[in-house]
């Protein structure tokens, strides 16, 4: 549905789920996401899950696929839709560990951005990330996302305390670059 120079953003289907599920049961991805604490999932709950969300045939939750030359990598989510302030929350995860700092998550990021903007009409796209997620603070930042608040030691998560970073960006910010 949208595509990039690299990545293409399209449907989660149901064949995705046997991977997704790897990924959701990756420490390593979950730590990055913010799985507070990591907690395995079972593949039925992950299904029915799916089953639940396409039977219901809401929209206000806008789930992609990544893919990458018709792999698999991960989802990523305009997700808490603010219908009176026209603000969402984004939310990204390349499972694949092998597309790590590679570039495919700016791009992700730019492209969602761009959906929220353009398609949605949304005046603001807002995250939050773990502190020590300096890779993703990167990416974001490469996107023109800037820190908008940080509450101290609020995450517990693989052994120690984190920060947890919010991140915006407006419209007004996205069309300069745009430009």
């Amino acid at each position: 549905m949208l595509r990039g120079e690299r990545v293409l953003l399209r449907a989660l289907t149901r064949d995705d789920l046997p991977r997704m599920w790897a990924f959701n049961n990756d420490l390593d991805v979950e730590l990055a996401g913010g799985g507070d604490p990591p907690m395995p999932q079972p593949f039925e709950r992950l299904l029915a899950d799916f089953e639940r969300d396409w039977s219901s045939g809401g929209r206000d939750d806008t789930l992609f696929a990544i893919e990458v030359e018709g792999t698999f990598i991960g989802a990523c989510v305009l997700m808490h839709p603010n219908h009176t302030a026209h603000t969402v929350e984004m939310g990204i995860a390349i499972g694949d560990k092998n597309y790590w700092s590679k570039g495919y998550g700016r791009e992700v990021v730019r492209l969602l951005v761009d959906y929220a903007f353009r398609y949605r009409n949304y005046q603001r796209v807002w995250l939050w990330v773990h502190g020590r997620n300096l890779r993703g603070i990167k990416a974001y930042q490469a996107a023109g996302f800037v820190e908008e608040g940080r509450l101290r030691r609020h995450v517990y998560s693989n052994g120690a305390y984190d920060d947890a970073v919010y991140m915006g960006i407006l419209r007004e910010e996205w069309e300069q670059r745009s430009q």
